[in-house]
């Protein structure tokens, strides 16, 4: 099998963790990390591991596009706006991990397998990616006229990128409901809780099915698929209890933990964003191979 060579944008938080992740793929080579502050403990931790280091930014990265063939961005929506102009004038494919939503919403458990030719994948957000499996297990049985999220993670796990993308965190993430969800309505709410000790990420979906009530067994059964499938690749991912029917009314309570990769097992936020991109990038590294092997 052809090994994909990956690059990563943004030494915080989320492309430290994601960094971690990928020097555990045997599917893809984790070659390069792009950042702005060769001082930061990412970049620091990037060139132990012997990665190549670009410390000015894409535009440094551009001088030597040959070092990957994909790229993820862990940076900031309106950053990614250029990076992903560098990328695609250097034609790799971009796997985005910020809210910019330029490319396609891909959530793994439900639609990873069909965007797999995209030039730039949109992770949608943390909150996304714990929340659109269950809306769209939901929605497999029956009709959704609403939906709502909240996504409350730990402060300590939410760097500067997540804390300056809050509006957009909001945004994509309402509209991933809709999209890959299949609400009709969808909104989301983020809250960053400054407990100590840190709290674990936990997401609460509310839903309403639009004709008659809910079909009990039908919809508790989807559920339990899909949280299988998330599990899959983000093990810590569970129901805290059973969802609770309400007449029309549906509501889910879930919890991530983390693997502890970068930050301690309460940075489950983290852990299901990276987690979720090596997936859609190990499933893009094997259609490759496929396709080189006909």
């Amino acid at each position: 099998m052809s090994i994909l060579k990956v690059g990563i944008i943004g030494s915080g938080n989320i492309g430290s963790d994601l960094m971690i992740k990928l020097l555990r793929s045997k599917k893809l080579k984790v070659t390069a990390m792009i950042g702005i502050d060769k001082e930061s403990r990412g970049m620091k931790l990037a060139a132990e591991q012997g990665l190549e280091i670009f410390d000015g930014g894409i535009d440094s990265w551009a001088d030597e596009p040959d070092s990957v063939d994909l790229l993820f961005d862990a940076t900031s929506a309106n950053a990614h706006l250029h990076n992903n102009d560098i990328a695609q004038k250097h034609r790799k494919i971009m796997i985005d991990l910020t809210p910019a939503a330029i490319g396609p919403f891909v959530v793994p458990s439900v639609n990873g397998q069909q965007r797999l030719t995209e030039r730039n994948i949109n992770m949608v957000t943390c909150g996304g990616q714990a929340t659109t499996p269950i809306i769209a297990a939901v929605s497999q049985v029956q009709r959704l006229s609403y939906s709502e999220i909240v996504a409350t993670i730990s402060s300590k796990s939410a760097g500067p990128g997540t804390r300056a993308n809050i509006d957009e965190f909001t945004e994509t993430t309402a509209k991933a409901i809709e999209v890959i969800g299949g609400a009709e309505k969808g909104r989301a709410i983020i809250i960053l809780n400054p407990a100590e000790p840190p709290i674990m990420m936990r997401d609460t979906v509310y839903m309403i099915v639009k004709d008659g009530t809910v079909k009990e067994k039908e919809v508790i059964a989807s559920i339990h698929q899909m949280v299988e499938k998330v599990q899959q690749y983000v093990p810590g991912y569970r129901l805290r209890m059973e969802p609770i029917i309400e007449g029309q009314k549906i509501t889910v309570f879930i919890e991530v933990t983390g693997q502890g990769d970068f930050l301690p097992a309460y940075a489950g936020n983290l852990d299901i964003m990276t987690s979720a991109a090596v997936q859609v990038a190990e499933s893009i590294a094997e259609k490759q191979s496929e396709a080189n092997t006909k």
